[in-house]
This record gives structure tokens, C-alpha cells and sequence, in this order.
């Protein structure tokens, strides 16, 4: 996507992620400002990252609920690495909720090793924390 729809990426991240606060389209307006964010999309779902220097993040992977179990994640982690190699990255990181069992299944099937971990870093809704999982590969 070239010129993303700020309100419809906050809307779907709103669907992918029901059990958080869902991202703003101030949010989403705001990262998209600076030259190192990028977004990937489809129409289920898209990809949020943000490349410096050789280093590139995956901000957001959201895909929606009804479009789930059938391979748009991992497309759009695809082009996700794809776009962070042409921005010049060789490394790709991100972070995951450790509960989120089929992101960790996607990452680690992508090729993603979990490299630390930190408590309490996701908030619910319901005031439960969860620990994140720190995850990078090496892009090649």
C-alpha cells in the first residue's frame, strides 16, 4: 500500500487485536509520517515496520480475524522482510505477546529465534499482563 488509510489500519488492528487497546489512526497517521515506517498490506490484513540502518522492526503484524488460517500472515511477513532488504536491513526483530501461540508459530516457522524475554510488557483489557517474547532473524 502505497498511501495507507490510517482509519482503516486502525480498524483492522482494532479486530486482529481485540483483548488490547487497539492503535489509534493518530497512531498509525503518526508512525507513517516518519520516512523509516512502511506499511505492506492486503485487504485482510498488513504488516507495520520500521527500518534503521541495517536493523528493521516489525512494529504490528494484524490480519483479520475472518482471514486468519490462511497464509496471509506469513505473506505479509514475506513482504515485510522483503521491503526491510530493500530499505538495506539484514536483521529483522520484533516483539510478541507469549501467549499469542500462532505468532509464535508463524515467527518461528518464518525462521524467527526467540532471543529474550520481558514481564509484564503487554496490558489487557481485562488488567492482566503478559511477558513479550524478543524474537529477531537474519535476513537474507
Amino acid at each position: 500500500m502505497t498511501d495507507p488509510d490510517c482509519t482503516a489500519l486502525a480498524a483492522l488492528h482494532a479486530a486482529a487485536f481485540s483483548d488490547t487497546r487497539a492503535w489509534s489512526t493518530d497512531e498509525f497517521s503518526s508512525l507513517l509520517s516518519s520516512p523509516h515506517c512502511f506499511c505492506v498490506s492486503d485487504d485482510g490484513g498488513f504488516a507495520l515496520g520500521r527500518c534503521i540502518a541495517d536493523e528493521s522492526e516489525l512494529l504490528t503484524l494484524a490480519v483479520h480475524p475472518v482471514r486468519r488460517r490462511n497464509g496471509l500472515g506469513r505473506t505479509l511477513l514475506q513482504a515485510f522482510e522483503s521491503e526491510s532488504q530493500m530499505r538495506g536491513a539484514t536483521r529483522a526483530f520484533l516483539e510478541v505477546a507469549e501467549d499469542n501461540t500462532a505468532a509464535l508459530a508463524l515467527y518461528q516457522a518464518s525462521g524467527y529465534q526467540i532471543t529474550a524475554n520481558r514481564p509484564d510488557y503487554y496490558r489487557r483489557d481485562n488488567g492482566g499482563q503478559i511477558a513479550a517474547s524478543l524474537m529477531e532473524k537474519t535476513l537474507n
